[in-house]
């Protein structure tokens, strides 16, 4: 049994078969072993093994065999040596990254920081909150974080969570732009895993990559599977949905914490006001960075979140006009009231919202009023249902107890006097239900306004243009969808759903919201409106869209029919088109509803308020442009102090209750909130700190990884790849191809849908084919045309990056090439045989913590070591135009000094591990004594753990730090020797 573990890319035999190992985990059986088979019978074959269970015999370097390669220029060889490379996990003492410039987007350094962060130093598990603003790429900054742990040995098993709405949007974003394919579990995915796994099999052992939404995964067909599986990397989206305790998504995500190495957090309202709430979130992240959850210094969480806004310097730095072109305006578009719409004004102002704060309102619910008012701004639609609700509570038993958090005024007590003045609201609401009622839709002002903007800004028949309609109101939504087409002139056809009277119209309308569009439908509207061919041209939406939802592909203009009394709700509204990517200048409106009915006036100016739009939304919808152009607020959130959008509602309409105005409640919020979110709403990330992002150094003998597959190609494919796997390539960049079996089971991965749109799987008398390219033009052109042209957002070509799985299945096959236990042999610029070694040091967990490339020459009398880089490699000679040798001259000669170079080598990776002990003691040093001072700061906090689960949290977290540490004696591989060549020797042919 090895004491650290196997090193992944080392060959082991087990049962009289060579495998290659790929991951080596420890476990409560021993070491787990995945491996992929490379002699004859087992060749291409995934497995698992556990050393206790059986023999894995690790292969002694001083043993290896040293054969030719009669290669061209020793193709066979260079390529052997590349997969080495790049099946070899990044070490713990790396901290650069490795794959930022390979991705299919436009790298932004701000979108690097977040996996800078993750990698770096001050974290022992790779545990972020990306906490950014609405629209500065956050997909990205996970995408990239991921393939980082991927090439770390660090993210073999993935699993996204989401809400269902944004599945696959975040499925896409990470298979197009990153490689990265994920299991989507939906509704479709689980039909799928009933079909390839059996019945009762933990799905999550089955597929190690997935994406699934909270509410799926929280559900009885996979909660109990929870317990049972580990994970690499966990990253849930929307994450300020999981702090509340006592509910199941605070279960489910505190279960997922402690089930997974990596975590990633991400959210673009992180908190909501509550020191608790926020503690909680950081707490998944670090069970020992808060010791009492009601007072802490975030000054002291900087390693665990990042937050940046538009206007943090760094961001104005790296985002270009034309990847994100600045917001324009939000246009307040001012309706006069007409004359029945006033008398529903007037019938509020007088018994429902009098003038005088202490006089009383017919309601005892102080909200009860408001709402109305909220409902009436959106529609008399949306009014009558409030009514016809209000009606159905206070005709049901009779409580004391007021419903939906509403207060109740000082009123007499007992049942006579309650039965009076719920009668005498009773008929208040019958009264302006009457009046309600006589509005129709030619009597609606914002409706006419609506129509007569719609046709301002292009939208109707034979028009490009697109515009997305917000509103509160699933009333408002149903009848504007229902009356607004046919007045611009849409033709109205028969609907194939009478429920959906808008699909009459040809496409040209879609409605959103949570109430009647299921989580499928939600996501084929999205896709439809971010097509261009598609013929929507107005969406009518509610708040279900505005969060991660992108609508911006194809649209530019919003329209807020209502306003939400948030800031928050405003923001994230206006972030479905103003964000990354989007490429011509996004334009707001408000329909903002006038009346000249006389109510209040301002005490300290003098001014008269009315009760109607100018009361709170459009002071809101200025505020939050505001908002956006200052630095030191950047968000809506930095104006009011509070994270949710419903608290931030609550409070203001609490404060219009007490006479107080928008202004002074948009003060007092901040001055509550300001000290402890002034840390949290900090620049981060400023371009004069930290110019760079550190790079990880590893050596490489191609010039680019187009270059390694299609080499690898030729010497895998022989005598060519044009044959064996029907391979064309086109001029504008396309590799297209057959895919052979053991590929296809690599992809099975990805959405059944894309699979079968791309025909990548076999049809019925139909090939596979796979189209890739490494053209980030190319890729980035069949993207755009795949959003614009087709009838899927899935583009017919697929750019490899450096984890994609076409690539990963290639460099498999180049390391079977050379065989069990061998190292070539090659011809190079060098004075006496060099000798190339692979060092490594694990840690418990089997991850390297060391990794040395190294050269050993001058044997036996004057050995000398030397680091193995790139410029080294190519002093050698080693690539693409060196000289090739069927036969070494003297492989006796060599093979003698092969146990001396494997004992030099060692020697030095032995000396250097000292250096390596000290750097990884001096990151877990900081960690190791947070913990401590939590141990003891948390015995004296107010709401504090039993002792006993103090102590065994805290050594548990210890020993998670120890198991981070060098724990195993160093594997050694021979890789290669280089042998002297002539002037004039000449390449093989």
């Amino acid at each position: 049994m090895a004491s650290g573990g196997y090193a992944p890319g080392a060959q082991v035999l087990i049962r009289d078969d060579l495998w290659l190992v790929r991951k080596c985990t420890s476990t409560r059986d021993g070491w787990m072993v995945e491996v992929t088979g490379i002699s004859p019978f087992v060749r291409g074959m995934d497995a698992t093994f556990y050393d206790r269970l059986d023999v894995v015999q690790e292969l002694d370097p001083r043993e290896t065999e040293l054969v030719p390669d009669d290669s061209p220029n020793h193709r066979r060889s260079r390529l052997f040596l590349e997969a080495i490379l790049r099946k070899t996990y990044l070490p713990q003492t790396e901290h650069g990254l490795a794959l930022a410039d390979n991705f299919l987007m436009d790298q932004q350094i701000h979108q690097l920081r977040p996996a800078e962060l993750a990698l770096s130093m001050k974290n022992p598990q790779p545990r972020i909150l990306i906490a950014d603003v609405v629209g500065l790429g956050k997909t990205l900054e996970i995408g990239i974080l991921l393939a980082e742990l991927i090439r770390r040995g660090r993210g073999e098993r993935i699993l996204v969570v989401t809400p269902q709405h944004v599945l696959e949007q975040f499925q896409r974003e990470l298979w197009t732009r990153f490689g990265i394919p994920l299991v989507r579990l939906d509704s479709t995915g689980i039909q799928r895993v009933q079909q390839d796994i059996p019945a009762g099999r933990n799905p999550f052992a089955y597929f190690k990559r997935v994406i699934i939404s909270v509410d799926t995964l929280k559900s009885d067909v996979y909660a109990h599977h929870l317990e049972h599986t580990d994970w690499d990397a966990v990253v849930i989206d929307e994450s300020h949905n999981l702090v509340n305790r006592g509910t199941k998504n605070n279960a489910l995500a505190r279960l997922l914490a402690r089930k997974t190495d990596a975590l990633v957090l991400a959210s673009a309202t992180p908190h909501n006001g509550d020191a608790a709430s926020f503690a909680e979130l950081v707490r998944m992240l670090d069970e020992a960075a808060i010791a009492n959850p009601t007072q802490y210094d975030v000054g002291d969480l900087k390693h665990l979140y990042i937050r940046r806004t538009k206007t943090s310097p760094e961001v104005r730095e790296s985002i270009k006009d034309e990847i994100w072109k600045d917001r324009g305006p939000s246009e307040p578009i001012p309706v006069p009231a007409t004359e029945r719409e006033l008398a529903v004004f007037r019938e509020l102002a007088t018994r429902w919202i009098p003038a005088d704060p202490s006089a009383r309102s017919v309601s005892p619910h102080q909200l009860v009023p408001y709402r109305l008012l909220k409902s009436f701004l959106s529609s008399h639609k949306a009014l009558l249902e409030t009514i016809k609700t209000r009606i159905g509570t206070l005709d049901g038993p009779l409580s004391d107890k007021p419903k939906n958090g509403t207060k109740r005024q000082t009123r007499p007590e007992g049942p006579a006097a309650r039965e009076a003045a719920r009668k005498a609201e009773r008929d208040a609401l019958l009264d302006l239900q009457h009046l309600a009622e006589q509005i129709e839709d030619n009597d609606s002002s914002k409706r006419k306004a609506l129509v007569d903007e719609l046709r301002d800004l292009g939208v109707g028949p034979g028009s490009d243009t697109r515009v997305v309609v917000f509103s509160e109101s699933i009333p408002t939504l149903k009848w504007l969808a229902e009356t607004v087409p046919a007045a611009l002139g849409f033709a109205r056809t028969a609907s194939p759903d009478e429920k959906k009277p808008w699909l009459g119209f040809g496409g040209a309308v879609q409605v959103m919201h949570g109430e009647a569009t299921t989580d499928q439908e939600q996501q084929d509207i999205v896709e439809k409106f971010g097509l261009r061919d598609d013929p929507v041209r107005i969406l009518f939406t509610g708040d279900v869209a505005s969060e991660g939802v992108n609508l911006h592909q194809q649209c530019h203009l919003l329209i807020h029919y209502d306003l939400p009394w948030s800031l928050i709700r405003i923001e994230q509204r206006n972030g479905r088109i103003d964000r990354y990517g989007q490429q011509q200048r996004p334009e707001f409106r408000a329909l903002i509803l006038t009346s000249d009915i006389p109510w209040r006036t301002d005490e300290e100016t003098g001014q008269p308020r009315t009760l109607d739009d100018r009361l709170v939304g459009e002071k809101l919808l200025k505020r939050e442009e505001e908002a956006h152009k200052i630095e030191k607020e950047g968000s809506a959130a930095a104006v009011t102090g509070l994270y949710r959008a419903r608290e931030e509602e609550n409070r203001l309409t609490q404060d219009l209750i007490a006479g107080r105005t928008v202004e002074e409640s948009l003060k007092q919020s901040r001055q509550g909130g300001a000290a402890f979110l002034a840390d949290i709403l900090g620049q981060v990330g400023a371009v004069h700190e930290r110019p760079e992002v550190a790079r990880a150094v590893v050596p490489k003998l191609f010039r680019s990884t187009a270059d390694y597959f299609n080499e690898a190609l030729r010497q895998v494919c022989r005598p060519n790849p044009e044959d064996m796997l029907s391979l064309r390539r086109d001029d504008d960049g396309t590799i297209a191809f057959e895919p052979p079996r053991d590929l296809l089971y690599r992809l099975k991965a990805l959405p059944k849908s894309y699979l079968d749109e791309q025909q990548i799987m076999p049809r019925k008398n139909e090939p596979a084919r796979m189209r890739v390219t490494f053209s980030k033009k190319l890729a980035g052109k069949r993207l755009e045309a795949a959003r614009e042209t087709t009838e899927s957002q899935w583009p017919n070509v697929s750019y490899v990056t450096d984890i994609h799985p076409v690539l990963d299945w290639l460099t498999d096959k180049v390391l079977v090439e050379i065989g069990r236990h061998k190292a070539p042999v090659l011809a190079a610029t060098v004075d006496s045989p060099t000798y190339l070694v692979q060092g490594i040091y694990s840690n418990a967990l089997g991850k390297p913590t060391i990794v040395e490339w190294m050269a050993v020459s001058g044997l036996p009398d004057n050995p000398v070591v030397e680091e193995l880089t790139t410029d080294v490699l190519e002093r050698y000679g080693v690539g693409p135009d060196m000289p090739g040798r069927a036969t070494p001259r003297d492989r006796p000669g060599l093979s003698t000094h092969v146990p001396a170079a494997i004992d030099v080598a060692q020697r030095h990776l032995v000396g250097l591990e000292a250096k390596y002990r000290e750097q990884i003691d001096e990151a877990l040093a900081p960690y190791r004594s947070r913990v401590d001072k939590w141990r003891q700061e948390a015995l004296f906090a107010t709401a504090r753990p039993k002792e006993a689960e103090l102590n065994r949290t805290a050594e548990r977290l210890l020993k998670l730090a120890k198991s981070l540490e060098t724990a195993s004696e160093p594997m050694l591989r021979l890789l290669a020797v280089l042998e002297p060549h002539t002037a004039a020797e000449g390449g093989t042919e």
